[in-house]
C-alpha cells in the first residue's frame, strides 16, 4: 500500500505525557479539510518494536480507502520506557488531537481511535480513559488487540508455537513492557479486566483465527457487547497475527482491509467531499 498516490503526508508534534511526540498526518486528496473525520492510530510491535514508518503503508491505505485523516502517533517504547509510558502518551496524544482539531482540519466529534496488536490495547485504554470527557473518541478500531496481559486465554496455548506470534516472543514483550508481573492485571495493561466497560464508543474488533490473541480479542468484544456497547466482531479464520499488513498481496487480508475501511467510513459519517486547497 506504499504506492497510494492520493494521500498527502506531513509530520508534526502532538502532546505526549512527558513532552512532545512526533505524529504523521495522512490526508486523502479531495476531502473537506476543515471538517474531516479522523483516526488516531497506534502501531503494534509489543510496546517495544514498530514505528510510524513500519505502519506507514497501512495508514496511507486507510486514509485513502476510508477517506479519513489518519494521525499516526510515535509513542514511547519499552524497555527504555516501560509501562505506563505508552499508555500515558496515547491518552495525551489523543487529547491533543481532539483539542487541536481546528489546526488539523478535522471534526473533533468524528475522531476514531485505533491500532493493531499492542496499539489496539492502547486504543482500548484511551477509549476507556476518555469515555466521559467532553471531547472523546467516536469509534474504536481494534485490530487483533492485546486485552489481557496475563496471557491465560486458551488460544495462547493452542497457537503458542510455529506461527507469526509465539508464546516466547509474547513473554519477551510482556517482560520488557511491565516492570513487575503484578502489573499484568492493571486494566491499563489488560483492558479486559477493567471494572466497567459500559459507555464506550462503538467498536469493530478484528481477530485472526490462528493467533494467540484471538480469544482475548473475542472476550473483550463480548464483554463490551454485554455492557451495551455497539460492537461488531469479525474473525478472519484462515489468518495469522499481523495479517492486515499483508493486504497488498493476499486476498483474505485485502478483504479484511476493505471491511475495516468501510466500517471506519460509515462510523464517522464521512461528509460529501469537496475539492481541498492545493
Amino acid at each position: 500500500m506504499r504506492g497510494v498516490a492520493d494521500v498527502r503526508t506531513y509530520d508534526r508534534t502532538v502532546r505526549g505525557a512527558a513532552g512532545p511526540r512526533r505524529a504523521r498526518v495522512y490526508t486523502p486528496a479531495g476531502i473537506r479539510t476543515m471538517a474531516a473525520p479522523a483516526l488516531v492510530f497506534f502501531h503494534g510491535g509489543g510496546y517495544a518494536l514498530g514505528s510510524i514508518e513500519s505502519h506507514d503503508g497501512l495508514c496511507r491505505g486507510l486514509a485513502s480507502k476510508a477517506r479519513v485523516v489518519v494521525i499516526s502517533v510515535d509513542y514511547r517504547l519499552a524497555p527504555e520506557h516501560p509501562f505506563p509510558a505508552a499508555v500515558d502518551d496515547a491518552i495525551a496524544a489523543t487529547r491533543s488531537v481532539l483539542d487541536e482539531a481546528s489546526s488539523l482540519g478535522i471534526d473533533p466529534n468524528a475522531v476514531a481511535v485505533g491500532g493493531d496488536s499492542a496499539g489496539g490495547c492502547l486504543a482500548t485504554v484511551v477509549a476507556q480513559a476518555l469515555k466521559s470527557a467532553p471531547l472523546r473518541p467516536a469509534f474504536q478500531l481494534l485490530i487483533y488487540p492485546v486485552t489481557d496481559a496475563t496471557r491465560r486465554a486458551a488460544s495462547h496455548q493452542v497457537f503458542g508455537e510455529g506461527l507469526m506470534l509465539t508464546e516466547r516472543s509474547m513473554a519477551w514483550f510482556t517482560e520488557s513492557y511491565l516492570p513487575s508481573p503484578a502489573l499484568a492485571t492493571d486494566p491499563r495493561a489488560s483492558p479486559l479486566l477493567a471494572s466497567d466497560v459500559s459507555g464506550l464508543p462503538p467498536a469493530l474488533v478484528l481477530t485472526a483465527g490462528f493467533d494467540p490473541l484471538r480469544d482475548e480479542g473475542r472476550a473483550y468484544a463480548e464483554r463490551m457487547r454485554a455492557a451495551g456497547v455497539d460492537v461488531e466482531y469479525v474473525c478472519s479464520e484462515p489468518s495469522v497475527h499481523g495479517f492486515i499488513n499483508m493486504a497488498g498481496v493476499l486476498r483474505e487480508p485485502a478483504q479484511m482491509f476493505s471491511l475495516i475501511a468501510d466500517r471506519l467510513q460509515r462510523a464517522l459519517s464521512v461528509r460529501k467531499e469537496v475539492p481541498s486547497a492545493a
